[in-house]
């Protein structure tokens, strides 16, 4: 599977180069050159779309913070804040080839134990899970839609 797979979301405008036959992206948050994994493709394009169709500012997003669990360091992929900066959304990316299977939703909830968001993200780039959290109904809700930025 190419690396630059067709996604679906909104065509990225993203600025690749390559060097030594490896391809790079400037990334959009860190402001610096990033080896393109299919990965990190899906995660550039959710990080466009969530600032140019959803209008979520850049300074409101962060990118494999660690966080540890029993023992472990662990980095999750991508936290949109609310306007107040508290974790709003959490998206767990993955390369257009991975399903979003038990075991991808599994690692999205370890992240989310400590992260706390009110809403879930799991992302090949071509299958979107959107859940909103219900915490006291101890459930999720499955959503059709991104969640809409809120001022």
């Amino acid at each position: 599977m190419s690396i630059l797979t067709p996604l679906q979301l909104p065509k990225a405008q993203l600025q690749l180069s390559s060097n030594a036959g490896r391809i790079y992206v400037q990334c959009l948050l860190r402001q610096k050159k990033i080896i393109l994994t299919q990965e990190e493709w899906v995660r550039q394009h959710l990080i466009y779309y969530f600032q140019k169709t959803l209008n979520y500012p850049l300074e409101k997003m962060a990118i494999e913070k660690e966080i540890k669990f029993d023992g472990f360091i662990r980095r999750w992929d991508l936290v949109v804040y609310d306007s107040n900066f508290m974790p709003y959304i959490l998206v767990e990316c993955k390369a257009p080839q991975i399903k979003l299977t038990h075991e991808v939703f599994m690692q999205i909830s370890t992240y989310q134990s400590k992260v706390q968001a009110p809403y879930l993200i799991l992302s090949n780039g071509i299958d979107h899970l959107i859940y909103q959290v219900d915490d006291l109904k101890k459930r999720l809700e499955r959503l059709d839609f991104f969640p809409p930025y809120m001022r």
